[in-house]
């Protein structure tokens, strides 16, 4: 809205002034500056000419200051990018500054030369593929339609995995691109490893300092803060990822009949007093320890003290080595990094010719089922002290479950399906760190530090009647026994297709009683199960799949969503592969146009994958 000069009783440099200012202010200054004029205007012996002008007020700082649109642009897979974009999103607002936060699959490619300052948060998945969400925006980034983005500022935060060869490549290749493309950086790339959230506030600290000093002003409009200053306590939830919520467990039961090859546990947590809500489709966060006996495994084969005081994060806390690696740092896998560091500690240059570039290979096969004990024994003893090493280890990743439970159905309780890891590998037998933890140690009374991490991309569709293809193997169903409860709890009407795969029919069926009773009832309205183990050609889900392409070809053109959950190495791979074979013998398609309607579904948020 713009004042007139017309009919006004304001000169026009004045009207100018009033325009500039007008659009800056949020609502609850303009509540305030109405209700001020109104005051004055009550005092009839002050006369509006003496009262502070506009030009006064803002050279006051009391009004923010002129700023560039903010665009933070998300490419998430389980959430973590979604959650620090928030939180950024939300200190840059509480800062006076304009943003417009979107996930990367809702942005228009074209729209990227009209954006001011952009701030790109992704992670990186697989072996350094951008995620699903990503995947449209990136591929046009790296087109030959991709724009000029010379008045484009920006600066990328990428989140990923230092154990995987192509450690954080998707925020690589964003950064790469478009510097390429003419934009200009803001601050330096920050690639953030599993424990991100130190490194995400670090970029964040210094994205802002750039932003605060083109502000048209040094002084800071009301509210404004140090970069550093945290957000408010009453808009983040009292449980976190940071602050985990110490969840009971009421039930742990092993799903698995006598004689499985797997042990798949069942967990029931007590949520009540939390405060924590999900939504099905999300996943639950739990923070891990590694094993005691492990532990002490590693402190005698590296000769240390477990009673040695340690440092155990930047602010200076110290606890003993032997809780520290109980409750910290991770010590179960090997990465490059890790031993490109490890390597300034070790005596002689075996471990440093292990990372030359013509050993990759070897490299490779090396870290591929190896622990810090492993690697201790291979190429200790370490030339420096307990306190000194441990300096070089991340903390232990947190790990995400899929929600096996709805809310409606399970008020105050969160559910989980937990494959237990267990494998021999060079000589030793080998644990998961959190499913052990969860099967092994966490029966019914003891607690687990949890949070929810919200996935907004793996969701019901938003109409009940929409029909659903739910494809999984595994531990994978268990976001669709989430579903299934919501469907009910709700009363949805559309059809629902559950694919099932695992071993043996007999022994590791999951939740079979519950899919036959929503088969019954109505729930659910179709299943097809796959197990490899009972038939003499192993069969999979996908061939389940390809058997009935007709009807699936039917269901997709009825505008179903197909949702995938489990590996995405071979189980997501090869369904991906095979329903673009359905739709070119089904729907006299050529390869290319199948991958177009399977993007067009991604776009349109009818394909859904949790992968991992």
């Amino acid at each position: 809205m713009q004042l007139q000069t017309m009919n006004s009783p304001f000169d026009q440099e004045q009207v100018e002034l009033i325009n500039r200012l007008l659009p800056m202010l949020t609502d609850n200054q303009k509540i305030w500056l109405n209700g001020y004029l109104a005051g004055t205007q009550s005092a009839a012996t002050v006369a509006v000419q003496e009262q502070p002008g506009l030009e006064w007020y803002a050279q006051q700082g009391g009004a923010p200051v002129a700023t560039r649109e903010i665009t933070i642009l998300v490419g998430s897979h389980t959430g973590n990018c979604q959650s620090v974009a928030k939180e950024v999103s939300k200190k840059l607002q509480d800062k006076d500054y304009q943003v417009k936060l979107t996930p990367m699959d809702e942005f228009k490619p074209k729209d990227l030369k009209k954006v001011e300052d952009l701030l790109v948060i992704t992670s990186t998945h697989g072996d350094g593929h951008p995620p699903d969400n990503a995947i449209a925006l990136y591929d046009f980034l790296h087109s030959k339609r991709a724009p000029k983005l010379d008045d484009v500022r920006f600066s990328v935060l990428s989140l990923g995995d230092s154990s995987y060869e192509f450690f954080c490549q998707t925020g690589k290749d964003f950064d790469k691109r478009l510097e390429e493309l003419g934009a200009k950086r803001i601050h330096p790339r920050v690639d953030a490893d599993l424990d991100f959230e130190e490194p995400a506030e670090e970029w964040f600290d210094g994205v802002f300092s750039i932003l605060n000093k083109d502000k048209e002003t040094d002084r800071p409009g009301p509210g404004a803060a140090s970069a550093a200053q945290e957000i408010p306590a009453a808009s983040k939830p009292a449980y976190s990822r940071s602050n985990p919520f110490n969840a009971e467990v009421l039930e742990n039961i092993n799903l698995n009949g006598r004689g499985s090859n797997k042990e798949t546990r069942h967990l029931e947590l007590d949520l009540e007093g939390s405060g924590l809500q999900y939504e099905p489709g999300d996943s639950l966060g739990i923070v891990p320890e590694n094993e005691d006996k492990l532990v002490d495994q590693l402190i005698a084969a590296a000769g240390w003290n477990p009673n040695d005081s340690v440092s155990i994060n930047k602010q200076g806390d110290t606890s003993s080595l032997r809780d520290a690696l109980i409750t910290t740092f991770e010590i179960t896998s090997l990465s490059k990094p890790l031993l490109e560091k490890a390597a300034a500690f070790a005596e002689g240059d075996a471990l440093k010719n292990l990372l030359e570039p013509e050993n990759k290979e070897q490299l490779q096969a090396y870290i591929y089922g190896r622990d810090l004990i492993d690697l201790t024994e291979d190429f200790g003893p370490w030339q420096a002290p307990a306190a000194e090493f441990i300096k070089i280890l991340r903390k232990i990743p947190v790990r995400l479950y899929s929600i096996a439970s709805s809310a409606k159905a399970n008020p105050d309780e969160v559910h989980l399906t937990v494959g237990a890891l267990r494998y021999e590998a060079n000589g030793r037998k080998r644990t998961g760190v959190c499913s052990t933890q969860c099967a092994e140690r966490s029966e019914a009374g003891a607690t687990l530090p949890v949070f929810i991490q919200s996935n907004n991309s793996f969701r019901l569709p938003e109409n009940p009647e929409t029909p659903i293809i739910m494809i999984g193997a595994g531990t994978g169903v268990a976001p669709y026994r989430a579903f299934m409860e919501e469907r009910e709890e709700t009363d949805a009407q559309g059809d629902a297709w559950l694919f099932f795969g695992e071993q043996h029919f007999v022994t590791d069926f999951l939740y079979q009683t519950e899919w036959q009773r929503w088969l019954k009832d109505g729930v659910l309205t179709k299943m097809d199960v796959a197990f490899s183990r009972d038939t003499a050609e192993k069969i999979y889900v996908q061939h389940r799949l390809m058997e009935k392409s007709q009807e699936v070809y039917q269901w997709l053109e009825a505008g179903a969503n197909v949702y995938v959950c489990g590996d995405e190495k071979y189980m997501a791979k090869d369904v991906h592969a095979t329903l673009a074979t359905i739709l070119e013998q089904e729907g006299n398609m050529s390869a290319e146009q199948a991958e177009e309607y399977l993007t067009s579904m991604r776009s349109d948020k009818r394909y859904l994958r949790d992968v991992y």
